[in-house]
């Protein structure tokens, strides 16, 4: 979850030595991307005093005695060597070239005694397979770019890996998914160290969101962890892909493994970074997500064809994960596609859809809002606002909940339920986090 106070996190420590929480290094090596390597640069190596953003000193160094080559063949030249390393409060390793190739051990070293020293660690994307190659993550949450948090998870089973998140901060080591996740945790840490105005100053320059709600969780593929092939799990995930379309359960693929269901948990967690169940469900909304993309289905065909007991089950998971009822989504997504010129109109089931949910207005809803418009929310709380006008029931009430195996407690109405959006929590259940500390959306 992301911070919006300006206080030192507490897990922070004392700087030693000739550190100064104002230096940024920045660690370069051979076969980095190109993109994630400049995002650093861009945050913290440009003066933006005018606009408002305090200013750090960058310090760009190279990890290792080559040269520095990356995208597209350029070569970059590192003004500072890994012994400027000592002079930084925060150091940030923005990718590694190779999630199969372990970092050089002077690199390694130098990581680690600024973290000693009382030195902010940062991974971007892969380079959060380097802090963990120097031990920084043993026993921390952490995150990476969802193609890799598995093989992150079962190369280092002692780091907390969650695939879910954009980023994490864990004080004073922090890591973030992949590309864009890079800038979101680079903003926060100005976040954290100037302020929100600072970081909201920092994001209208660079022409970014100030903050990202969600997860990884949207961008999530279907394809196996690329170690898993040699894996004796291998063939039970395989069946399960190939089998979404029938209702079956976790204790069904831990049956299929000859595992009692906690081994098959803590099995299944180790190999692809995820609890079994929320991976199955995870990956039935992906095929929900292609079904009401590709096909004419129903709602309730869509639920049925995707293994989910009934349509409010998938209802339910679809907006967790989507934020998006799947109505809403498939008209969304025809209307960003219109075919032969015109929007598609929702099909018969989906009216059915919004008529079950209080909707009557049979309209798709817009992608985005023009200058002027109200946003979707609003017209979502409107439209709300008048069903509830004509039917005169309460505003608060709840959804029926479904006792399937996708169903996980502690989502749907009640106290912590959203007013204006019934089923919906108030908090986002995939937004950055910092342990032990939640806040609410902002608006």
């Amino acid at each position: 979850m992301s911070q919006d106070s300006t206080t030192v996190p507490e897990t922070a420590r004392k700087l030693s030595g000739r550190r100064r929480r104002e230096i940024v290094a920045v660690l370069l090596f051979s076969g980095g991307p190109i993109f994630e390597s400049s995002i650093p640069l861009s945050v913290f190596g440009i003066d933006r005093q005018d606009a408002g953003v305090p200013r750090y000193r960058l310090l760009v160094c190279a990890g290792e005695d080559v040269p520095l080559r990356t995208t597209g063949g350029l070569e970059l030249t590192a003004p500072y060597g890994l012994e400027a390393l000592s002079r930084a409060g925060t150091v940030v390793v923005p990718a590694w070239r190779s999630i199969t190739q372990p970092p050089p051990a002077a690199a390694l070293d130098a990581l680690r005694r600024a973290h000693e020293e009382g030195a902010r660690i940062v991974g971007l994307c892969t380079g959060a397979f380097v802090l963990a190659a120097a031990g920084l993550l043993d026993g921390r949450p952490a995150t990476t770019h969802w193609m890799y948090a598995p093989t992150l998870a079962k190369r280092y089973p002692s780091v907390h890996v969650d695939p879910r998140e954009l980023f994490v901060d864990d004080g004073d080591v922090l890591t973030s998914a992949g590309t864009a996740a890079g800038i979101d945790l680079c903003l926060h840490i100005v976040r954290t160290d100037h302020g929100a105005d600072a970081a909201g100053a920092l994001a209208r320059r660079l022409v970014v969101p100030p903050r990202r709600s969600g997860g990884q969780e949207r961008y999530l593929d279907r394809s196996l962890p690329e170690e898993i092939g040699a894996d004796p799990l291998a063939e039970v995930v395989a069946w399960a892909l190939e089998h979404l379309h029938e209702q079956f359960d976790v204790e069904t693929l831990a049956a299929r493994a000859y595992m009692s269901r906690r081994t098959f948990d803590r099995r299944f967690r180790s190999l692809t970074g995820s609890a079994p169940l929320q991976w199955l469900i995870t990956q039935r909304v992906l095929q929900a997500q292609r079904l009401l993309e590709t096909s004419d289905y129903s709602v309730d065909e869509v639920a049925g064809r995707c293994g989910f007991r009934s349509p409010v089950a998938l209802r339910g998971h679809f907006r967790r994960q989507l934020g998006s009822s799947p109505a809403a989504y498939r008209a969304a997504y025809r209307a960003r596609r219109p075919q032969g010129g015109a929007v598609d109109r929702p099909e018969r089931g989906e009216r059915a859809d919004r008529a079950e949910r209080g909707d009557r207005f049979d309209r798709p809803e817009p992608v985005e809002p023009r200058a002027g418009e109200p946003s979707l929310m609003a017209m979502r709380r409107t439209a709300l606002a008048a069903s509830h006008a004509m039917t005169g029931a309460p505003l608060g009430a709840a959804p029926p909940h479904s006792g399937h195996i996708g169903h996980m407690p502690g989502h749907g109405g009640g106290p912590g339920a959203n007013a204006a959006d019934p089923g919906k929590p108030e908090s986002d259940l995939y937004t950055p986090r910092l342990p032990g500390q939640r806040e609410r959306p902002v608006g």
